[in-house]
């Protein structure tokens, strides 16, 4: 029997976590295209159970984002999902189209994994004599990214003449690591060592295309992640998850920098009535 909460499915349409960054990589390429009404998107509650009729069209799997279409297809994993849309909204293309270059474009959007995970790894650490030692990995991560610009593009702000795919695929992990810098007072350097990798990333962050998610609401719905409860976990002796829907992120106050000290309460985080 169909399930009658489940959304009609006649275009394209993407399931995602609200301020996924892996759904923001899709909103963003969306958006270089002028094309940002192709595809709809549906909201996951990610703080409760997935729902059996999305269930069932993923096969069981949970991972968002995924893409469903009107045939019943289903297209998992952001980068194979941004490839799909390129490829099938080829007008104005944002991938590299010279064979060369859409090698070395490739070659650092393969640097994201590594870089994403220790970033996540880095908020989620709940040992304050661990921290030295992440700040150096994730020192070292960006070292990667610098020292790759510098070999492909040395005087340049993006990869190559303009914002493109990799720029799309990195974004959102620069925003999301607004985190750092709240919870962690993690930067980069001032100096020329990471000049050329911090040139690039503020560019990507004031690209017009990339404007879906703020500072503030990354803060705010990532404070559990800061105490590591990832994916909409409760942390103990908590009611309600920071990625609640409600109330809204931007009628709660400010959570504690402080993350290694006391947690806030739920009432503390205007999750619930003091």
């Amino acid at each position: 029997m169909p399930d009658a909460n489940a959304p009609q499915i006649t275009r394209p349409t993407v399931c995602h976590i609200p301020v996924c960054p892996f759904s923001q990589r899709l909103e963003i390429l969306l958006a270089l295209k002028g094309m940002g009404d192709a595809v709809d998107f549906h909201v996951v509650d990610i703080t409760r159970p997935r729902p059996d009729w999305l269930l069932q069209r993923t096969g069981g799997t949970t991972a968002m984002p995924v893409l469903l279409l009107p045939d019943g297809r289903v297209i998992k994993e952001s980068l194979v999902i941004l490839r799909y849309v390129e490829e099938v909204f080829a007008e104005p293309p944002v991938a590299r189209s010279d064979p060369y270059e859409r090698a070395v474009e490739r070659m650092l959007i393969a640097h994201e994994g590594p870089f994403t995970t220790c970033g996540y790894r880095f908020v989620m650490n709940r040992d304050p004599a661990g921290r030295a030692g992440f700040v150096e990995q994730m020192r070292g991560e960006y070292g990667k990214l610098d020292a790759f610009l510098r070999r492909h593009n040395p005087d340049g702000v993006f990869l190559f003449d303009r914002f493109g795919l990799a720029e799309a695929v990195f974004t959102p992990m620069f925003m999301r690591f607004w985190f750092l810098s709240y919870y962690e007072g993690f930067d980069l350097p001032a100096g020329e060592d990471f000049a050329r990798v911090r040139r690039w990333r503020d560019a990507c962050l004031e690209h017009p295309a990339a404007q879906q998610v703020s500072r503030e609401e990354i803060v705010k719905l990532y404070y559990d992640y800061a105490l590591g409860a990832g994916n909409g976990a409760l942390v103990p002796g908590r009611q309600v998850s920071s990625f609640s829907f409600d109330p809204h992120w931007s009628q709660r106050p400010w959570p504690p920098r402080d993350k290694y000290g006391q947690p806030a309460s739920d009432a503390a985080l205007g999750l619930l009535p003091a």
